[in-house]
């Protein structure tokens, strides 16, 4: 993933806009994109911030964190689940639909690692 462009950049940017060059000519000046100068004039005038928004990281776990209690106490209650049975019992239970590799990763991140192997089957 390319860098933020740096913050010094940005309020050049800004300025040469406050002080009456268009976005597009502000553009060309710093050698950025013109949507770029669109975007941060864009940001600074609605939040005063000139900072580049954080990159990466996890956007999403926090619709599957809101079921965690109920999973836990599924797993715990019955600790062979598959996965598929997880993801239906979400389904089912509360109407949120995730794939089975979305609650791999949420019982990953707590640490709950099952081995399904005949010598640890349950009888019954």
């Amino acid at each position: 993933m390319a860098k933020p462009l740096s913050e010094d950049l940005r309020m050049r940017v800004i300025r040469a806009v406050d002080g009456g060059m268009s976005r597009r000519a502000a553009a060309e000046r710093f050698g950025i994109s013109p949507s770029s100068a669109v975007r941060f004039v864009r940001e600074w005038r609605e939040s005063g911030s000139m900072r580049a928004k954080p990159q990466g990281g996890d956007q999403r776990s926090h619709r599957i964190e809101a079921h965690r209690d109920l999973i836990l106490s599924a797993t715990e209650a019955k600790p062979d689940l598959t996965l598929e049975e997880i993801a239906e019992m979400l389904k089912s239970a509360v109407g949120a639909s995730f794939a089975p590799s979305t609650v791999w990763r949420f019982l990953d991140r707590h640490a709950m690692t099952f081995k399904k192997n005949r010598t640890r089957r349950r009888a019954g």
